[in-house]
């Protein structure tokens, strides 16, 4: 399989890593049970900051993964959800994820047989 993000520059390459990072995982699971509040989200993601959020979420609005949704209210309210694209991109994600959680043992016990033996 050839995977075209391997090409410096290629587009691919930078959408791969909005979708992989850690946030940009992160945020596309919570979104994935539905729309949130930026509060939510920010207390849903243990150790995310404010600042790292908003560029998290304002990458993906850019990739059209996310919709942002302000309201004319006071206080101010804004809510976002994930796109058509942002649901399958999330599912993909999320088969990783679930990839991950059920390897880590395994990737744990190679880390440290790798560091004993370094």
């Amino acid at each position: 399989m050839k995977v075209s993000a391997t090409v410096k520059g290629c587009p691919e390459r930078a959408v791969l890593e909005h979708l992989t990072s850690t946030w940009g995982v992160l945020v596309l699971g919570e979104l994935a049970c539905g729309t949130r509040r930026f509060s939510e989200l920010r207390r849903a993601i243990d150790g995310v900051s404010e600042k790292m959020l908003t560029q998290t979420l304002r990458v993906l609005e850019r990739d059209g993964f996310v919709r942002r949704e302000a309201y004319p209210v006071i206080p101010p309210r804004v809510d976002y959800a994930l796109t058509a694209l942002g649901t399958e991109a999330a599912a993909r994600v999320r088969a990783l994820s679930d990839w991950t959680a059920e390897h880590v043992v395994e990737v744990t016990a190679a880390q440290r047989a790798y560091d004993e033996a370094s």
